[in-house]
This record gives C-alpha cells, structure tokens and sequence, in this order.
C-alpha cells in the first residue's frame, strides 16, 4: 500500500518535470531562450544531476552568446559522461567560440582544449560528422605555430567524405577555397551540387564565384539552383549579383521585381533590400528618378539601415 502511494505521489512530479523539459525545447525552438534559460534553471535547481536539461541549458546559453555559462554546464555534461561524443562536441565548440571572442593571447590558452575535446569526440564517435567538419576548420584556421595543418585538415575531410560524399566534397572545396586555390574549390563544388544538389552546395559555388569576380557564373549558378528548388529567394540573389556586377541589368530587374511580388517572410531577406537592389540598377542604367524612388522605398521599411542613406546620397 505504502509503495503504491508512494507511486501516486511521485507520478505527478515526474509529469511536472518533464513538461518543463518539453516547454524548454519548444523555447529553444522558437529562439525564444531567455524563457528556456530560466525554465531550465529553475528546474536544475531541484534536478541538478539531469544531464538532458544540463544540456539544454548549455545549449540555451550558447544560443545567446552566452560563451562562459556555455561552457560550465557543457564541462558537466563531460565529467557527468565521458564516454558521450556529442558532449565533448559541444564543449568543444564552447570553449572555440570563447576563444573567438577574446584576445588572441588568451586564446592561445584556449586552443588546446578545444583540439582535445574535438579529438576526443571524434575518437568516441567514427560517425560524427559535426565534429569532423569543426576538424577540418580548426585544422584550416589555425597558424602553423599553434598546430595548424592542411594534411590533418583533408584527413578529416577524406573521413567526411567516407561518411558522407556531400560533406566530404563541401569540406574539401572549403580547404581549397580557404587556401586560395579557387580552381579546385569549384571543382569540389560542383562534385557536391552533382551528389546532393542542396541549397548549400550551390550557396557555396555561388559565393566562390563572387569572390573570384566571376558574376556570370553566378547567375547561372544561382539560375540553376532556381530550376532544382523553385525558391523565391533565388531570385533575390541573381538581382543582387547583377547589381553588385552592374551585369544583365535587365535580368536582375526581372528577378527582383518576382522577389517583392512573390515575398514572404520565409525568404528571409527583406524587401527593403530588393528596394536597394533596384536602386542600384536604376543607377547604373543613368536612370535617377528611378533610383530616387526604389531607394526611398528602401530607408521607409527600414529607416535605421544607414547604407541605404549613403547610397541615397550618392544618387
């Protein structure tokens, strides 16, 4: 009878603690992790050896930049778990982020704790593909002096690629990239659109090419991407290259002015921005009125963006 009550009793604190988990994640979702961070505190403070809210918060506080609570909890998770790949990830990626936001002579302190977790979840884990791509940054990044290596770089690319053929090439076209040699970035490029044909595989040829100069081969690359995923957004981007490159002047009109008829907010860049990009293009064509009138279209849906009156002021 006793056990039976005693049953009754805890089944409701059980239910109370995992709803406040599952609202924790809903906060997460939903970007809104001031809530999620004191969900979880509050919760921590009555269930302190919960490593799923214990992550969570880590997880809450890394959203918000918050790199040094990021990192106690995710160290918690590491000594609570050792064995727990995904933990010394995020620990890992805490402690290099940390490492982003400070001097460079206190990250030198930082560094080698940020390999080790790293390494150490990529030992625990052959299958980890997060870690292997956090591999193959740190590896690019990092001077010589310090441990720096593009070898070490592609083996971890190389073990991508066995894991995956999509990261893998997107991995090797980003060394290649990072080391200035743009012809073998594009050719990996191109083997990852060709394997996965992703948003991202294209994103990443159609940047290579604007930084190379390259804007026909940005077009059509952003074209091409169009015709695969029928996004909206594409659009957007061809205007902008054409604007940026004062090239196909007409075409970018076209495909900015199906940007604002089509908008929504899962687009993600404002229409202010297509409002500038015809701007831009009205200017190139010597066609002031034109350029007046988009670019004060810009400054009223967003007023603060002070491009937008520096270019006016160019007009």
């Amino acid at each position: 009878m006793k056990k039976i009550l005693f049953i009754l009793i805890l089944s409701p604190l059980l239910l109370i603690g995992q709803s406040s988990l599952t609202d924790a994640e809903a906060f997460i979702k939903d970007k809104n992790f001031s809530k999620a961070e004191t969900v979880l505190i509050n919760y921590l403070n009555t269930n302190p050896t919960n490593l799923k809210a214990t992550e969570l918060l880590g997880d809450a506080y890394g959203h918000q930049k918050k790199w040094d609570d990021a990192i106690i909890y995710y160290k918690q998770l590491v000594e609570a778990k050792p064995s727990e790949a995904n933990f010394h990830y995020k620990y890992g990626g805490a402690l290099g982020m940390k490492a982003l936001s400070v001097s460079k002579i206190r990250a030198l302190g930082i560094i080698g704790d940020v390999k080790s977790s790293f390494l150490k979840a990529a030992e625990l884990d052959s299958q980890h593909i997060d870690t292997r791509w956090a591999l193959v940054e740190l590896y690019m990044q990092l001077p010589g002096i310090v441990g720096g290596s593009k070898n070490k770089s592609l083996k971890y690319a190389n073990e991508l690629e066995n894991l995956s053929k999509v990261d893998g090439y997107l991995a090797k076209g980003y060394i290649y990239e990072y080391d200035n040699e743009p012809e073998l970035a594009e050719e990996f490029y191109k083997k990852a659109i060709k394997e996965g044909g992703s948003i991202t595989c294209y994103d990443k040829l159609t940047k290579l090419y604007e930084k190379e100069g390259k804007s026909t081969e940005a077009i059509s690359n952003l074209e091409a991407a169009h015709v695969k995923h029928k996004r909206n957004a594409m659009h957007y981007q061809i205007g902008k290259v054409c604007a940026d490159y004062n090239v196909q002047l007409e075409k970018g009109e076209f495909c900015l002015k199906v940007y604002i008829e089509n908008y929504t907010a899962k687009d993600g860049v404002p229409k202010a921005w297509a409002y500038y990009r015809l701007a831009q293009i009205n200017k190139h064509k010597n066609d002031k009125s034109e350029a007046l009138k988009w670019i004060d279209k810009a400054i009223t849906d967003l007023p603060k963006i002070e491009v937008f009156k520096t270019f006016k002021a160019s007009i």
